[in-house]
């Protein structure tokens, strides 16, 4: 069983004993400790939280765990039900809430599931705020209200609400979505992409749409996680059936995959790659992704004029350096679109929306589309260590042999080449080195990453 706790919230397995999984002390204790926390900062005379769900096994469960906290917390609470992540961070906002609570494990597999901690701008948590959290929950001394001051609970569907913020979108442009007359195939994993990207496409004026995997009963038909490897069924349909596009999301939908008609993968790199272009051909402004996004985008945001910035791993870190720097569009490489105009959250359905307007006006397809942007290719790989390794003196061991290069140190170390990168990082869960590197093919992007794997070796002996 595990338990991982950090600034970001807590995820675990289900079941197990209490602090070796996300049992239900756990979660009651964490969401307590939450809820302390926007007492001591909340400035709303009336505070309340939203809570959505996604829709695996223990959903339910942890659910009504965490409604029932706030509850007795003193705290009234917006259930929203089974909703996309990006639905409830809207809801927030709609509310005027003092924060939300996301239940779920995003793309891991269904014994897993996870509390994300939203502000009152229906955002992550920044690193400080989740500390305290941390700590508050260690301390496990909270104050539950008395009987006449418990909340309340108010049940409301945001789907629709989410959705026409989507059509009121100026870049999102229904009437040559329609036009184009588009046969879509997508795959919803069994959750609650299963409920909004259907009518998200109907919306959108799509009328030919063959749906997979979209019972949002839980029992993920395949892993989760919307990799390539993972849908080879949706692959199959995209080349018997002849569809136009594409769609995978992740069980809380704040992912996208795309796959182009022949059903070749558009590349989870490259799905915020192609809507940056989109954004930006209509909107001058900077973009940001983090360190270990594919360097395409800096390509495409340049050939514009504009500017691109990198950010630290991690959506807070990324939403942090768009504002600091004005960006119109960002992201990460694993198909987390954020487009401010929409709201400062990845949104799978902001990015069908705005990439199926983007293929509409290109006139190609998908597969021509993806190859007018620059090639790269990515290796992700990692090396196991001891916890007893001291993996900052390797980080500066590795810096110093490639002092004559250019170099990155905001989030471990990220060595730029000429039309390369390496991006070494240290898990925050456990003892190991990740280690990211893009080349211009995967067999120079693999040996990249094997040769610092090699320097490391030699360092640790």
């Amino acid at each position: 069983m595990s338990l991982i706790k950090s600034i970001s919230g807590i995820r675990g397995t289900i079941g197990g004993k209490a602090g070796e999984g996300l049992t239900p002390i756990d979660t009651v204790k964490f969401t307590a400790a939450y809820a302390a926390y926007i007492k001591k900062t909340n400035h709303k005379d009336l505070p309340k939280i939203v809570v959505g769900r996604d829709a695996r096994i223990s959903g339910d469960m942890v659910h009504k765990l965490v409604t029932g906290t706030l509850m007795g917390m003193g705290f009234d609470v917006i259930d929203i039900g089974l909703a996309t992540t990006p639905t409830t961070e809207i809801a927030v906002t709609k509310e005027n809430a003092s924060g939300g609570i996301v239940i779920t494990a995003s793309h891991n597999p269904k014994q897993w599931n996870a509390l994300k901690l939203l502000d009152s701008n229906g955002e992550f948590l920044d690193a400080k705020a989740g500390e305290e959290i941390l700590a508050l929950a260690e301390v496990d001394d909270f104050i539950f209200a008395e009987v006449d001051n418990l909340g309340s609970v108010t049940v409301k569907d945001y789907l629709e609400a989410h959705i026409q913020d989507v059509l009121a979108l100026e870049l999102v442009d229904v009437e040559a979505i329609e036009k184009a007359n588009f046969s879509v195939i997508i795959d919803c994993v069994n959750s609650v992409g299963g409920i909004a990207v259907p009518p998200l496409l109907k919306a959108l004026g799509v009328k030919k749409v063959i749906e997979l995997h979209c019972e949002p009963h839980g029992h993920f038909a395949h892993n989760p996680e919307p990799l390539p490897e993972n849908l080879t069924e949706l692959t199959s349909l995209m080349q018997t059936k002849k569809a136009d596009v594409g769609f995978s999301v992740d069980p809380d939908v704040d992912r996208l995959a795309i796959f182009c008609e022949d059903g070749e993968p558009f590349g989870e790199e490259y799905t915020l790659v192609a809507i940056a272009d989109y954004v930006l051909s209509h909107t001058p402004g900077n973009t940001v992704s983090n360190l270990s996004s594919t360097r395409a985008l800096r390509d495409v945001t340049e050939k514009y004029g504009e500017k691109y910035k990198a950010s630290a791993v991690g959506e807070v870190n990324v939403v942090a350096k768009m504002k600091e720097t004005n960006a119109v569009i960002g992201g990460e490489g694993n198909g987390g679109v954020i487009y401010p105009a929409a709201h400062y959250g990845r949104d799978a359905l902001v990015g069908i929306a705005l990439f199926l307007t983007h293929l509409a006006k290109s006139g190609k397809s998908v597969s021509a589309l993806r190859a007018s942007y620059p090639s790269y290719y990515m290796s992700k790989q990692k090396v196991d260590l001891t916890p007893e390794t001291n993996i900052d003196e390797i980080l500066l061991s590795i810096k110093e042999n490639y002092k004559n290069e250019d170099i990155n140190e905001i989030d471990g170390v990220k060595i730029e080449f000429k039309d390369r990168w390496v991006h070494l990082r240290k898990s925050n869960t456990e003892p190991i080195i990740r280690i990211y590197s893009e080349a211009p093919s995967i067999e120079e992007a693999a040996q990249l990453g094997k040769e610092v794997i090699n320097q490391i070796k030699n360092i640790v002996g």
